[in-house]
């Protein structure tokens, strides 16, 4: 919470199973870019931070930060690229 600018906004859950601890986290859209940082180095910083903590407590844990809602939607170019190739195998 100390990172963004909306700490009212942010919402960690945390989801026990076989495979380990997964924490997702919600935040505001505007404190999107600094919880990702850039090139993705803050997000990568703080799943390092959780890597050590579940090594030292014999457990995997993993951090899947939730596209707010109104955030980027997924790239149409991209989209569209993905449709030509399944255009192109038919």
């Amino acid at each position: 919470k100390a990172l963004v600018d909306n700490p009212d906004s942010v919402k960690v859950n945390r989801t026990v199973d076989e495979m380990g601890v997964l924490i997702t986290l919600d935040v505001h859209p505007d404190d999107m870019g600094k919880i990702i940082g850039r090139s993705g180095n803050t997000a990568k910083a703080i799943r390092t931070l959780l890597r050590v903590v579940g090594m030292k407590n014999d457990a995997r844990v993993n951090l899947k930060i939730n596209e707010p809602e109104g955030g980027k939607g997924p790239n149409t170019a991209t989209a569209s690229v993905d449709q030509a190739m399944e255009d192109l195998k038919a």
